[in-house]
């Protein structure tokens, strides 16, 4: 678990449109979803999270590392995935998600040297580790970022 991705459950929260307090036949009237009297019916109830004066959920569960806002999500392939393609194919990232190679893009795709490549390729992506570009130019074919 982790701080950053907690929400509520799914029909947990009402839009904030919903008009409360306006009569019976609204579903929602005369006490308007607050029950009768003690601390939660009155103006000026707690916060969401407190706990009556216990050290709140929030505040007792570690707190460790951080989560980098900066972070890309990079999809990675080896060499060997490229061999479905036909000789002289541009390979852009649209034909390896139509080959099935990469299932969904966020930030990009890389091109690792796993594997073996016998066809000369023109690859477009956005990122070539250092052995993946020798490889891909070794047999005539050109690695090219986008």
């Amino acid at each position: 678990m982790d701080l950053s991705n907690l929400k509520p459950a799914a029909g947990s929260v009402h839009s904030d449109n919903f008009r409360r307090g306006r009569g019976h036949a609204s579903g929602n009237g005369k006490t308007a979803g607050k029950g009768h009297k003690g601390q939660k019916a009155r103006s000026g109830a707690p916060r969401i999270g407190f706990e009556g004066g216990q050290m709140p959920l929030y505040r007792r569960l570690p707190k460790r590392g951080f989560t980098n806002r900066n972070t890309l999500e990079i999809e990675a392939i080896n060499m060997g995935a490229l061999e479905v393609f036909d000789n002289d194919t541009e390979v852009t990232v649209e034909k390896l998600i139509e080959a099935g190679i990469v299932k969904s893009v966020k930030d990009g795709v890389k091109v690792l040297g796993g594997g073996t490549l016998t066809k000369k390729l023109t690859v477009k992506v956005n990122a070539f580790s250092e052995s993946a570009k020798a490889k891909i130019e070794e047999l005539g074919g050109k690695a090219e970022v986008i």
